[in-house]
């Protein structure tokens, strides 16, 4: 049985944020819940961009962010700035392949999306 590139792309961008979510013990049903949304919007948008396939695990980290904030608050918080005002990490490139999480604040990359885990 053959699988699309679409859906392995999409397969992979659930597992990676998963394992994100997973490592900061937020994977909860609800939360899963906001990945799979994400997933089925994504399909439609590579569907009518197919160019965009391998954007997608970094919008669907993306998208599960934003959904995250406005229910819960900020994910994932920032482990590398040990002082001032907790913040999140964001998702760079917004838009292209290999996405990582970035502290904005001290201009590092932290993880590619997916290995949060890996971070000490």
């Amino acid at each position: 049985m053959d699988i699309s590139p679409l859906e392995q792309a999409l397969h992979a961008a659930r597992a990676l944020v998963l394992a994100d979510l997973g490592s900061g013990e937020v994977a909860h049903a609800d939360v899963v819940s906001l990945v799979e949304e994400s997933i089925v919007q994504r399909r439609w948008w590579v569907e009518e961009w197919p160019e965009g396939v391998e954007f997608v695990a970094g919008l669907v980290a993306q998208d599960v962010q934003d959904g995250l904030l406005e229910r819960y608050g900020r994910w994932p918080l920032c482990p590398v700035c040990g002082s001032g005002e907790p913040h999140a990490l964001d998702v760079e490139p917004e838009l292209g392949p290999d996405p990582h999480w970035v502290c904005s604040e001290a201009g590092v990359v932290v993880a590619p999306v997916g290995s949060l885990g890996t971070v000490v």
